[in-house]
């Protein structure tokens, strides 16, 4: 069993490119989308995989995930995903001992950029970049989960 202790953080600028490298684009797509056990297949460049994750407590939740042949992952995309997919360019930024991961959405969720950081235990200090925004760790809204049930794009004035 895995265990994912993560937070997350809105962007507020482009700082971050200057030591972001190619990205990785990544297609997901959930078999189940409930928030107390969601089903997610990805494809991250070359790579696939099925993940199982618990609901999120604070900033910690279960995690699963094993890798699965490319093709099978595309199928399941395509024709047993919820719609529409998660769509996103991954950048990891390694700042001090840490390392952020910086997702940019396309598509629905296009305009969308956050940042995520996972940590060892749930009070260690982190030092945030310049370019980190409001926490979001706690707001349901931000979940890739969500953002297929409720795209960024459709939000309007209730955006931040």
């Amino acid at each position: 069993m895995g265990r994912e202790l993560e937070r997350k953080f809105l962007v507020t600028n482009d700082r971050w490119r200057r030591r972001a490298g190619r990205g990785v684009i990544y297609r997901q797509g959930y078999l189940s989308t409930d928030p107390k056990r969601s089903v997610r297949v990805r494809v991250a460049g070359e790579k696939a995989a099925i993940t199982i994750k618990s609901e999120t407590v604070g900033a910690g939740r279960d995690e699963y995930e094993y890798p699965i042949p490319k093709e099978e992952a595309e199928r399941m995309l395509r024709t047993l995903c919820v719609k529409p997919l998660i769509k996103k360019t991954r950048y990891v930024i390694k700042k001090g001992k840490l390392k952020w991961e910086l997702d940019r959405f396309a598509a629905e969720n296009r305009g969308l950029v956050i940042a995520e950081v996972e940590l060892k235990d749930a009070k260690q200090d982190i030092e945030k970049p310049d370019w980190l925004g409001d926490e979001v760790t706690g707001d349901k809204r931000y979940f890739n989960l969500s953002l297929v049930k409720h795209p960024y794009s459709e939000w309007g004035v209730l955006r931040k």
